[in-house]
């Protein structure tokens, strides 16, 4: 019988926060003009909203409101900078873009299509704990280079990268620098300005908003194709009835993250290393994924020897508990996280992860819950292993 429900989902979705909510309300009937009738009222407070919406949405990264453009969410940003920057170049002698093993697959297979039309792709090793070499990186710039879209944070091993160093490369071999923020929003720092980054995808639902609506900053001067042609909205660029509702949801959850941030993401920081020094200290043949300290501070990701995920899973649900074996976009695929083959995990090892993602919902007495769950279903697991003492069986 499940004691108790525990959402420890976070980077999959996060629930929209009821402040949100009551805001998008409005939206729905009492203002709900089309924002590109701008000769009533009705349709002048939705482009109002939207804008003070996208007001919100620059201040929290250091950028121009001009800067900001809404999608609907982080995988059309990043399919947008990809292949906006490569469109925009084409036939111009920039066709080469470098990027990482361990990106989101709206970056990858975003790639692999660009690679349909003669652009090459350098795919960046990392090492055990998910990093980037800086220096790997500046090797790999030729004079063809015209984009570098490396992730801020991973989303299933949590490893932030040293953004502000490759954005300084980037510059100064005059490449353009796309940063994936989908994870890092609202549990990071950004400052696109101090940082180097040229463009920059970003998604509501991550940070306590709606699902279906993000955005991209595209710093000034930057030579991108429009994504969607049809209408003068979003200055052109996207064309099509904005969803007034969830640009004003992504608005306010912004803004909700932007207060007592600090002492969010302390007290987040701090309930993960208790999680992560309780799994350690009970369960045996464990590994920490991602890097130790340089990490979201909500993300906590092990492998456990001998065992399969999907198991696990299937058991914390039983007691109520809901985490994920890796991102919810490839949640249906029997293949290894690509990440964590990438940071060197045998097979084996690599089916045996589980990732927990926290939220401000979370107690400590929570942590010391599930440290305790986990402790008794990977005995339980291990027992029943064939596997356990076969360990050329188990990397296979």
């Amino acid at each position: 019988m499940m004691s108790k429900k525990l959402y420890l989902d976070n980077a999959a979705t996060t629930r929209v926060k009821k402040e949100v909510i009551d805001e998008m309300l409005k939206y729905f009937d009492e203002q709900y003009g089309n924002p590109s009738s701008q000769l009533y009222e009705l349709g002048r407070r939705s482009k109002e909203a939207i804008e003070n919406a996208r007001r919100i949405v620059a201040d929290f990264i250091n950028a121009d409101e001009k800067e900001i453009y809404f999608t609907a969410g982080g995988s059309e940003s990043d399919n947008w900078a990809l292949k906006g920057v490569a469109f925009a170049n084409f036939n111009k002698g920039k066709n080469h873009i470098i990027t990482t093993k361990i990106e989101h697959h709206a970056v990858l297979h975003t790639c692999e299509y660009l690679e349909k039309f003669g652009i090459k792709t350098t795919y960046l090793d990392v090492d055990k704990y998910g990093m980037i070499d800086p220096e790997q990186l500046k090797e790999a710039i030729t004079p063809e280079t015209m984009l570098i879209s490396i992730m801020y944070a991973n989303n299933e091993i949590g490893t932030i990268q040293p953004i502000e160093q490759i954005g300084e490369i980037a510059r100064e071999n005059g490449v353009l620098l796309h940063v994936d923020a989908v994870q890092a929003m609202g549990a990071v720092k950004i400052d696109v300005k101090k940082q180097h980054i040229d463009l920059l995808s970003m998604s509501a639902h991550k940070l306590g908003g709606p699902k279906g609506i993000g955005g991209m900053y595209i710093r000034k001067g930057v030579k991108i194709d429009n994504f969607i042609h049809g209408g003068g909205q979003e200055r052109g660029k996207r064309a099509g009835t904005e969803g007034v509702q969830n640009i004003v949801g992504f608005g306010k959850a912004v803004e909700l993250a932007s207060k007592d941030f600090d002492a969010h993401v302390e007290r987040l920081t701090s309930l993960r290393n208790k999680f992560i020094e309780g799994i350690k200290n009970n369960i045996p043949d464990v590994i920490l994924n991602g890097h130790p300290t340089m990490r979201l501070p909500n993300n906590v990701n092990f492998s456990y020897k001998y065992v399969e995920g999907e198991s696990i899973l299937l058991l914390l649900d039983m007691d109520g508990i809901s985490a994920s074996s890796g991102s919810a976009c490839t949640s249906g695929s029997l293949d290894p996280s690509h990440v964590l083959l990438a940071t060197g995990l045998d097979h084996g090892t690599a089916h045996g992860s589980i990732r927990f993602t926290l939220s401000e919902e979370i107690t400590e007495e929570d942590i010391d819950f599930v440290v305790q769950t986990m402790k008794g279903i990977i005995e339980r697991l291990r027992m029943m292993s064939p596997i356990k003492n076969d360990e050329d069986l188990y990397k296979k």
